[in-house]
C-alpha cells in the first residue's frame, strides 16, 4: 500500500476505514476498507479532515474484493438464482423461486480448502424459499491475485456448486389403517396431520381410503389409488412390527421395489420407502408422524416432492443429525436435525 493525496485518489482502493466525528450528531465511518473512491467521495474525505489517505497500488496480476466476488457468485449460480448487490466485498446467492436447494459438497469443500477465499451455503437437501439467502461469497483479503481465482474456476469447472430443484405439482393419495379407525372406535387425527404437510406443497389429494388391519384390503387400496393416477401413496398406521401391523407386508404385495423399511431418525424409525413401477413412491408413516412436529417425513418429502428418486444410500446417510432434539420452541429447519446427511 502507499500514501498519496486524497484529490489524486479516483479508482484506488482504500486500505483502511475512513470515521468521521461529528460532536454529539455521529461517530462512524464514512467508507469502509476496501471501498474503490470515486470522484463524489473526494469531497466528503477532505471534510473528514482526510488530506491523505493509503491505498492498495495498483497491480495487473491482483483482483479488488468485488471484482473476485463476481467470479465466485459465478461459480454458483445456477437457475433459479440470482446475486446481491455486492457489499464489502460480499455477495450473496438469492432464491428466484422455491425449491429444493442441492450442494456439491465435495467440490465446496475443494474450493473453500484453496485458501483467501470462501463460500457459505445453506444444507443441501433441504427447501428453500423465492427471496431467501441460498449461499454468501467474499475472499479474505481486500486483494488477491488472479492465478488464485483462475484455480477457483477450475476446482468449479464443469457446473455449478448449487441447484434449486423446483418443486413439481403431484397428485397424492392416501390410505388410513387400522381397525380402531375403520370401525369408527377412534377418531382419525393422522390423516389431518398428512394434509397440513402437503399443504406446504403443490398436491392434490385425489383420494383417501379408511380400511382395517387386513393386509389384503390395505393392498387394494393402494391399487386403487394407483388407478385414479395417484404419483404418491402415503400410507398411516400399521407400520410397527406387532403382528397385526400389516402395512409393510400389503406395501410389498402391490409389486412395489422396497427400498427401505427402517430409517436412522428418530422420530420415525419405522419408515418405509417403496417404488411402484420404479417411479412412483409409496410411503409407510410410523405413528410419530401424527404427534410429533418434525420426523423423518420432514427430511423425505420435500426430495419426493423436487422428483429425486431416493435409494437406500440416501436413507443410511440421515443417521448422523438424524436425531431430532424435541427443543421446547421448535425451530425446524434452522436446527441440526437431518443436517448430518447430505451428500
Amino acid at each position: 500500500m502507499k500514501e498519496i493525496l486524497t484529490v489524486d485518489a479516483l479508482g484506488h482502493v482504500l486500505c483502511h476505514d475512513v470515521t468521521q466525528i461529528i460532536k454529539g450528531v455521529k461517530k462512524d465511518a464514512v467508507f469502509r476498507k476496501g471501498h474503490v473512491i470515486t470522484k463524489e467521495d473526494i469531497p466528503v474525505l477532505l471534510r473528514a479532515g482526510k488530506d491523505h489517505i493509503y491505498v492498495w497500488e495498483k497491480d495487473e496480476h491482483m483482483l479488488h474484493e468485488d471484482e473476485a466476488a463476481k467470479i465466485l457468485y459465478s461459480l454458483c449460480e445456477n437457475k433459479y438464482m440470482h446475486p446481491s448487490k455486492v457489499k464489502e466485498g460480499k455477495i450473496e446467492v438469492l432464491a428466484d423461486r422455491s425449491g429444493l436447494l442441492k450442494v456439491d459438497r465435495e467440490r465446496l469443500n475443494l474450493l473453500n480448502g484453496l485458501g483467501e477465499m470462501m463460500i457459505a451455503s445453506r444444507h443441501g437437501n433441504f427447501p428453500v424459499k423465492a427471496g431467501e439467502r441460498i449461499a454468501g461469497t467474499r475472499i479474505i483479503p481486500l486483494v488477491i491475485e488472479k492465478e488464485k481465482m483462475e484455480r477457483a474456476k477450475k476446482v468449479c469447472e464443469g457446473k455449478p456448486l448449487f441447484e434449486l430443484k423446483p418443486f413439481l405439482k403431484k397428485k397424492a393419495g392416501i390410505v388410513t389403517t387400522g381397525n380402531e379407525v375403520y370401525h369408527g372406535r377412534i377418531k382419525d387425527t393422522f390423516t389431518p396431520v398428512i394434509e397440513e404437510k402437503l399443504a406446504e406443497y403443490d398436491v392434490e389429494i385425489i383420494g383417501r381410503e379408511v380400511t382395517d388391519d387386513n393386509h389384503e384390503r390395505i393392498t387394494g387400496c393402494i391399487l386403487k389409488l394407483l388407478r385414479q393416477g395417484a404419483e404418491m401413496i402415503l400410507c398411516t398406521g400399521g407400520m410397527s412390527v406387532d403382528p397385526d401391523d400389516r402395512t409393510p407386508l400389503a406395501i410389498k404385495n402391490t409389486g412395489a421395489d422396497l427400498i427401505t423399511y427402517g430409517a436412522p431418525v428418530l422420530p420415525g424409525a419405522m419408515f418405509l420407502l417403496a417404488y411402484y413401477e420404479g417411479r412412483v413412491p409409496i410411503m409407510g408413516l410410523p405413528g410419530c408422524v401424527m404427534y410429533a412436529k418434525r420426523t423423518v417425513f420432514d427430511l423425505i418429502l420435500p426430495r419426493i416432492m423436487a422428483g429425486e428418486k431416493l435409494g437406500a444410500e440416501d436413507i443410511t446417510v440421515l443417521g448422523e443429525g438424524g436425531l431430532c432434539l424435541s427443543c421446547p420452541v421448535c425451530t425446524f429447519p434452522n436446527c441440526g436435525f437431518g443436517k448430518g446427511g447430505c451428500r
